[in-house]
């Protein structure tokens, strides 16, 4: 039975999402938070922590963006075969919900119309938008602004499968040691194997949406997490870069089929706040 939703409804959460992901810290990143303070080895990182959880309670007590940059909006459409979109085009519900939500909710603009020409849009359109059909008539929408001093620290590397794990290994953490302090760590990193060149990115992107402390189903998997996670955390960068012992709060893999020739791996830094809100019709 096809289930019809209207286009206004689908801007309307979007418009909320917009304006939730960017001023209202995830609970799982505030328990990161919490616990870092009380593992962190280094006392400045300790009082660096507790400054970006005063920020987070700042932003949320008062509804202002928990940082600066507002990103680049990225939208992820889980949406059922049966759905109908009445009265209007869903990209365009899509890009007007981000319109409003950064207009009401006074968050800065950063999106241009074109990478060459430079010329801002002024309401941070058009997003980037991921649509996954799946069966039954569900609807869900995740918006996860992503600020690109993150984002430019990012990386994919087209290995050989020869390259295998030692291969995945390195490109994680020579991206993460090159990016020091820039992704305002503690960060999490989002890895994605497998693919092809775009496949590997999006799923490194998608790698970000999962909860902190959440690990891979597969037991192989969750080790190479927790080993990259201990590896990461040795690098030093610590909280904000002034050293310490938690550079990143988690190490989140997702993997998928490829070529026989191939091992593609990309490497989607999240910054301390990582930040997403889900939200359904």
């Amino acid at each position: 039975m096809i289930r019809h939703i209207e286009a206004s409804d689908i801007t309307s959460l979007v418009e909320r999402l917009c304006i939730e992901a960017n001023c209202v810290i995830s609970k799982d990143i505030e328990q990161c938070f919490l616990r870092a303070k009380q593992t962190e080895k280094s006392p400045l990182g300790r009082e660096i922590i507790g400054t970006l959880l005063r920020n987070a309670e700042i932003a949320r007590s008062t509804m202002a963006p928990i940082c600066q940059d507002t990103g680049m909006t990225v939208v992820f459409v889980e949406m059922g075969q049966n759905i109908h979109i009445n009265g209007g085009f869903m990209e365009d519900a899509i890009n007007e919900g981000v319109r409003q939500g950064y207009q009401k909710g006074y968050l800065r603009k950063s999106v241009v119309r074109d990478a060459l020409l430079r010329e801002n849009t002024g309401d941070n359109t058009p997003a980037i938008i991921h649509y996954e059909i799946v069966p039954g008539d569900v609807f869900r929408i995740t918006v996860s602004p992503k600020g690109f001093g993150s984002e430019n620290k990012s990386d994919l590397q087209m290995l050989t499968p020869a390259q295998g794990i030692p291969g995945i290994k390195k490109v994680v953490l020579d991206t993460v040691s090159h990016a020091g302090a820039n992704p305002c760590p503690p960060i999490i990193v989002g890895v994605g194997i497998g693919g092809t060149m775009e496949k590997a990115a999006l799923m490194a992107k998608k790698a970000l949406l999962r909860p902190v402390g959440q690990h891979s189903e597969r037991e192989d998997i969750a080790k190479l997490e927790e080993e990259l996670l201990d590896e990461i955390n040795k690098l030093g960068i610590g909280p904000a870069g002034f050293g310490g012992s938690t550079t990143a709060m988690a190490v989140n893999i997702i993997t998928g089929p490829t070529h026989i020739a191939g091992l593609p791996v990309a490497v989607n830094i999240g910054c301390h706040v990582t930040r997403h809100a889900e939200g359904s019709i």
